[in-house]
């Protein structure tokens, strides 16, 4: 078996899990409505953007739950499963989107949201000169907003590839060399430790001149 077996085969089961997660999931909808933040005449536009923030922090608070739950038909933990607020630091517009599994479901719970919000903030309106005005109410939608099965097999492909080669990446050496032996044979052997005679100290050299230099005169004066 070849050592990248685990790359495929991960890919394999990412895209069998992708594939079912996205054929068993039910598909998910998404409506949007749209409020803006309008200034009166003793109010500078610039307020009215700062307000804009503001009121999309507190869209999906209590306070403003408890006013949509009625209309939604669900409960304020549930609505706020559901609901998102989103604007931009440019425009004094907030979008907010609600999901369900029905489409006409998301829509009133955008609506409801929407609505609940600009009672809320029109309430203290003479004390702020802004008020928010429905700009564009949520219709129900026709497609999905959450990926198909075909996009969750890639997207389950993808991560199941990418964690094989992690995988082949960090495994240990020694594995790798067990599972490709001819790669092992090829790597050269380590080398063997070479032993060098040691050599006598300098001093040892000195006296071994001395002694044969002393030698040699003894056999002189004896002949």
């Amino acid at each position: 078996m070849p050592v990248w077996w685990p790359l495929p085969a991960c890919a394999v089961l990412g895209l069998a899990a992708g594939g079912a997660y996205g054929v068993l999931k039910a598909p998910e909808y998404a409506a949007t409505s749209y409020v803006v933040a309008v200034p009166d005449e003793t109010t500078e536009p610039a307020t009215a953007l700062g307000f804009a923030q503001a009121y999309a922090r507190i869209a999906t608070s209590s306070s403003t739950l408890a006013y949509a739950q009625p209309r939604a038909g669900l409960t304020a933990d549930r609505l706020r499963t559901q609901v998102r607020a989103e604007t931009s630091p440019e425009s004094p517009m907030i979008s907010i989107t609600g999901t369900s599994t029905s489409p006409s479901q998301a829509a009133d719970i955008a609506n409801a949201v929407a609505d609940a919000l600009s009672l809320s903030s029109n309430q203290a309106a003479k004390n702020t000169g802004v008020q928010l005005l429905l700009f564009n109410q949520a219709v129900a939608p026709t497609d999905p907003a959450s990926p198909s099965a075909a996009i969750s097999g890639a997207v389950g492909m993808c991560a199941g590839g990418l964690l094989g080669g992690l995988w082949l990446l960090a495994r240990p050496a020694r594995g790798r060399r067990a599972e490709d032996p001819a790669r092992a044979e090829a790597e050269p052997a380590a080398p063997e430790p070479v032993e060098y005679a040691s050599l006598p100290a300098q001093g040892d050299h000195g006296d071994a001149a001395v002694g044969a230099v002393g030698s040699v005169k003894e056999k002189e004066s004896v002949r």
